[in-house]
């Protein structure tokens, strides 16, 4: 998404697990060790790591205990995140799994709003946020589009890049070639996101230079808007690329939906974390680099036609 959308600092410990001369690479094991404490608690999870899990020790004391990073998405935006027979699956958990391998860790996804997976994520729902999310200095700094500060903010792994684009019912009847073509007409979106922010500076410049504004119609989630535009409800919708299009590939056999124009405003997607948890910043940024440098990160995007996002290298909040 070029969507709004979004994080603990812990000391760093070195651990070595083992479990008899098993190891499993990338994987969570967890062991029934028998040991207990004199209070009976069960005994700590153990994980894979030294060779086969080469960062785990870059980890959190507290998430290496876990086994596990918590993540926030909102599975609606193929072939980003999505839900098919009812797994989350994509690119985003692709990728998510090779970082798992890198780091001795289960990625576990949980689809929400988007709009309130910063929130939950500051709040301690998730560890990180991982929804096609995009970089901007707004979500580092935790203000809205007017600058009001709503919260302390995140920090952004970066992963990915893409543009926004615009979307239109297959034949294009309204003749829409660009987003500046949507001055005096109705545009579908999902409320939230950089194209909800895209499309409200389009409307401004439409006034400014004399024309109709545009009327958005900003749904809480992506399927009503892509619905409002497929019943000729909406002029055009709004979106980015790769999701975009994706459903003008795949959207009622490719006969629903075409995109027009060129995408703009390319932008970094970044994994959310929380500010004060600059270990697991760190060890993610550590992460994506290995994927790619392995390979594994272009086979990841080639497999969901996804390679015109690919980056060469992580950064930490490299949205301008």
């Amino acid at each position: 998404m070029t969507a709004s959308s979004t994080r603990r600092t812990t000391a760093a410990r070195s651990r070595i697990a083992a479990v008899g001369a098993i190891a499993v690479a990338g994987a969570l094991i967890l062991t029934g060790c028998g040991d207990q404490t004199k209070d009976g608690e069960d005994s700590t999870k153990e994980t894979a790591t030294a060779s086969k899990a080469p960062l785990f020790d870059k980890l959190p004391a507290d998430i290496q205990k876990a086994g596990e990073i918590k993540v926030g998405t909102n599975a609606e935006y193929a072939p980003m995140e999505f839900q098919e027979g009812g797994k989350i699956v994509g690119v985003d958990p692709d990728i998510a799994a090779a970082l798992g391998e890198k780091l001795g860790v289960e990625f576990k996804f949980t689809s929400g709003s988007f709009d309130g997976l910063i929130t939950s994520l500051n709040s301690g729902r998730y560890d990180v946020a991982m929804s096609s999310i995009t970089d901007t200095p707004q979500r580092q700094e935790g203000l809205n589009d007017d600058g009001k500060k709503l919260g302390p903010g995140v920090d952004f792994v970066d992963y990915f890049t893409a543009g926004t684009a615009v979307y239109v019912q297959k034949g294009n009847p309204e003749k829409i070639n660009s987003i500046e073509d949507l001055c005096g007409k109705t545009a579908a979106v999902q409320r939230g996101t950089t194209y909800e922010k895209a499309l409200k500076t389009q409307s401004k410049a439409c006034t400014d230079g004399g024309e109709k504004k545009i009327t958005i119609e900003a749904f809480e989630n992506d399927t009503e808007a892509q619905t409002r535009v497929k019943s000729g409800g909406a002029a055009a919708g709004v979106n980015d690329y790769p999701v975009a299009l994706d459903l003008s590939r795949k959207a009622d056999g490719g006969n629903a939906f075409e995109v027009v124009g060129e995408q703009f405003e390319a932008g970094p997607f970044g994994i959310a974390v929380n500010k004060d948890n600059k270990e697991l910043t760190a060890a993610l940024e550590e992460a994506v680099n290995a994927i790619i440098e392995d390979g594994t990160y272009k086979k990841i995007l080639e497999k969901w036609g996804a390679e015109s996002g690919a980056i060469d290298k992580a950064a930490i909040n490299g949205g301008k």
